[in-house]
């Protein structure tokens, strides 16, 4: 199984940029896009989200390598299903703070 590292430089090598390119696109030095690409350094949501935005490719192409937008398609709806779940458990949080303050008379 191939790393996000090695999908990114797939993406990288398909654009015909250099380790230095993208590094510079990416407002990073060198050393450190290298690092990403080898699996040396944990990537962070936004910096994936960076990349992604940079390299033109979609999240779900850097995390597995494919582009197929099936799997894009697959990816939303997850994530529009997980934010529609994390709303309703905030919705009953802010019920439970606002029974609480009536309780303590607030």
């Amino acid at each position: 199984m191939k790393s996000i590292g090695a999908h990114i430089k797939q993406c990288r090598v398909a654009l015909g940029l250099s380790q230095a390119d993208a590094a510079g696109k990416l407002d990073i030095s060198t050393p450190a896009f290298c690092k990403i690409e080898t699996g040396q350094t944990d990537l962070n949501v936004s910096r994936l989200l960076q990349i992604s935005k940079v390299f033109k490719v979609p999240v779900v192409q850097l995390l597995s390598g494919s582009s197929n937008d099936v799997n894009a398609s697959e990816e939303l709806i997850f994530l529009k299903k997980e934010l529609l779940e994390k709303e309703e458990e905030i919705n009953k949080l802010r019920k439970k703070v606002i029974d609480l303050y009536d309780k303590l008379g607030m």
